[in-house]
């Protein structure tokens, strides 16, 4: 592909071995050239300054909530990762951070950035992180700051992969991604003697976390402690209008506009139109658009509950697929996760619910009819006696982006072709 959109002169790294599996052009040289012709010249070079907005790389959104925004970062936005995890991961020289992710996902560079800029050590594992050998590979380098994603987590108990492996090293916990288990989460804090788990939410196109946990005060499993350091946000009721800041509340959040490491503009979409248009304003500012819907509790700690558009109307009552997810999940011990998610039927009429399941085993042979009642009497127990569950089905596996984030939007669609199929039959 790049030999047919350029004639730029380019570095080709051979997939296996030293041989290229391509004939490279006049000019164009293999990654072993390249490194030979930088031997024995001198390791120090001049600086090359440029403004705080001049571009560093190119990142995509993973399109949970729409198409995949090209989104470019500046010369602002590492000092922003690095800045995060110092202050909320207490990220030091001598540490050794890990974090299952890759390039294609906005975790790579903050990892790059954040540990070069804060003179720790990257480990990098060359494989998948659902097995025993990743979770060795943490005992074997001496892991100290440990990130996951839930369901990294959840396949990690499920299978017992930590059996007879030490993971005392690790001084700090972080998780991203999706909403935490509380249960998986401490079953992952005791892997480590109890180190406290830093909950981190944000986005591509904020370089960092805006909804953070805070080492400076105990964390409480699969809450934030309020916003990360310089971010500020507010709670917005249907109205739009901001909650008092003490006052208990659930609603779409707001966030403050001026955002040290936050982008301004967008490759392929216009970027106020995506971020800003329709938003409220705020003492003489517009908000900034988010898309999170989250809840701020008695005790003072905040529960994102999912994106706004994964929000359902029940019986007049608006919930999140979250919440629903988190009952359900403990309603029968051969469930791996639930997805929940609602339909409009074609001929109108108020949303049903439909609740999706994977089992720990990864067959679909469990009954369904029966998951279904016990989905229901875990709602009605713990959630809403009114919310009815109308289908269930059992999956092998969800759809999930890049970053491992579940594609609801993908599973309505599905759902919603198969019953409209089974109506014309």
């Amino acid at each position: 592909r790049v030999m047919e959109g350029t004639s730029a002169k380019t570095i080709v790294i051979p997939a296996t071995g030293d041989s290229l599996g391509v004939t490279p052009r006049n000019g164009d040289m293999s990654w072993k050239d390249f490194l030979s012709r930088a031997a024995g010249r001198s390791s120090m070079y001049s600086p090359v300054y440029q403004s705080a907005d001049a571009l560093i790389n190119i990142l995509f959104s993973s399109g949970t909530t729409g198409e995949p925004k090209v989104i470019p970062w500046t010369q602002l936005c590492p000092i922003r990762c690095a800045a995060d995890t110092w202050a909320h991961l207490d990220l030091r020289p001598k540490d050794v951070d890990l974090w299952p992710t890759n390039l294609g996902w906005v975790m790579g560079p903050i990892q790059i950035f954040s540990c070069f800029l804060n003179g720790a050590t990257l480990a990098l594992y060359h494989g998948s992180p659902l097995g025993r050998g990743f979770c060795k590979f943490v005992q074997d380098a001496r892991v100290s700051v440990l990130g996951s994603v839930p369901s990294l987590v959840k396949s990690w108990k499920a299978g017992n992969l930590t059996k007879g492996l030490d993971w005392t090293k690790i001084r700090v916990l972080a998780t991203t991604g999706e909403a935490s288990d509380i249960d998986d989460n401490l079953w992952l804090s005791s892997r480590t003697c109890y180190k406290p788990i830093v909950e981190c939410c944000g986005g591509t196109e904020l370089a960092s976390s805006y909804i953070q946990g805070r080492l400076l005060q105990p964390q409480a499993f699969g809450a934030f402690s309020g916003p990360s350091m310089s971010t500020g946000f507010v709670i917005l009721d249907e109205q739009g209008n901001p909650y008092p800041d003490d006052l208990p509340c659930s609603g779409e959040v707001g966030l403050f506009p001026l955002y040290f490491g936050a982008t301004n503009r967008l490759l392929n979409a216009d970027h106020d139109k995506v971020y800003f248009d329709g938003m409220p304003i705020y003492r003489g500012r517009q908000l900034r658009r988010h898309g999170d819907i989250i809840q701020r509790t008695v005790g003072g700690y905040y529960i994102v509950q999912g994106r706004a558009d994964d929000t359902m109307n029940l019986g007049g009552i608006k919930t999140s697929s979250v919440e629903i997810e988190r009952v359900c999940n403990g309603a029968d011990e051969g469930l791996l996760e639930t997805a929940a998610v609602s339909i409009k039927p074609s001929g109108g009429g108020p949303e049903q619910l439909a609740i999706l399941a994977v089992l720990k085993d990864g067959s679909t042979t469990c009954d369904a009819n029966l998951l279904k009642s016990k989905f229901q009497r875990a709602i009605q127990k713990n959630l809403n006696p009114l919310f009815k569950v109308s289908y269930v089905k059992i999956v092998p596996e969800f759809p999930r982006t890049a970053s491992n984030k579940l594609l609801r939007r993908v599973l309505r669609d599905q759902l919603k072709q198969e019953l409209a199929n089974r109506s014309k039959l």
